[in-house]
């Protein structure tokens, strides 16, 4: 019997520890999280919201960069992200529908214009007949792209309100451009080489490249406002949501409005 009673205390010290290591592991869990950004002044933006959380919160936010528009997702939808602030919901919808992502919307941040620039020309009107363009060839950047040249008159879009259009969907093109598709973080470095190339805010402001100066640009109607993103059921997480509050707030606006001038506009109000 008192054997018995020893291996049960045994056992029992043995048992406890684990579960408050595993009580300790899932509440370190909760008060953290890892969100992906693209390199850049967005993810200059998000670390003030980062550090609003930890203030506020006590939350840790791991702030994972990347280069590309493809790779974010991919870790979200495999677990090694929380959610991750950098897409608009037409690049969001197309990645869900192409790959089958379980995603949702936790809440909004900004919305960065995108433009078309030239290091050759000043206007469009100076564009020269086959002039050369460069494209980003993600789905809804591109079709972004196409549907602010129809609406210039330059190109006619066989649907202009289809977000996903790309050159192939080009009803008539009047001036013969040539279009070519390129990824979206390399459009800075081929500027030189194209005679205009369409460039989203998070690539052109780092390249010194003003929306001033652009040739053709986006206005503050855009539907293209960014969002932060998760997986499918944790838009309600406690954390989740203590980090868009941490986002939405004056502290972070100032920094985009220190960083991009009027060409962040808040997407949360």
């Amino acid at each position: 019997m008192r054997k018995s009673l020893i291996g049960t205390l045994a056992a029992s010290a043995l048992i406890l520890p684990t579960l408050a290591l595993s009580a300790g592991t899932a509440l370190a869990e909760e008060h953290s999280l890892k969100v992906g950004t693209v390199a850049g002044p967005e993810t200059d933006v998000m670390q003030v919201a980062a550090e609003i959380a930890e203030r506020e919160y006590g939350l840790e936010v791991e702030i994972i960069e990347f280069t590309d528009y493809v790779t974010p997702n991919a870790a979200l939808a495999d677990g090694s992200l929380d959610a991750n602030a950098y897409q608009h919901e037409p690049y969001m919808r197309s990645m869900v529908e192409d790959r089958g992502y379980d995603f949702a919307i936790a809440g909004y941040t900004f919305v960065y214009p995108i433009g078309a620039y030239s290091e050759k020309y000043d206007s469009i009107e100076a564009l020269p007949e086959g002039a050369t363009i460069a494209l980003p060839n993600d789905p809804s950047n591109e079709g972004r792209s196409l549907i602010l040249m129809h609406n210039e008159g330059l190109i006619t879009l066989e649907d202009p309100t289809f977000l996903e259009a790309t050159p192939l969907d080009i009803a008539e093109n009047p001036h013969d451009f040539d279009f070519r598709e390129i990824e979206a973080a390399q459009l800075p470095r081929v500027l030189p080489d194209v005679d205009m190339a369409f460039i989203n805010n998070t690539f052109a402001q780092p390249a010194g490249l003003s929306l001033d100066d652009a040739l053709i640009k986006e206005g503050p109607e855009s539907p293209y406002v960014n969002l932060i993103v998760v997986r499918g059921g944790d838009e309600d997480r406690e954390a989740i949501q203590q980090l868009v509050e941490a986002y939405q707030t004056e502290e972070v606006e100032a920094k985009a409005e220190e960083l991009f001038g009027p060409q962040a506009v808040p997407g949360w109000k």
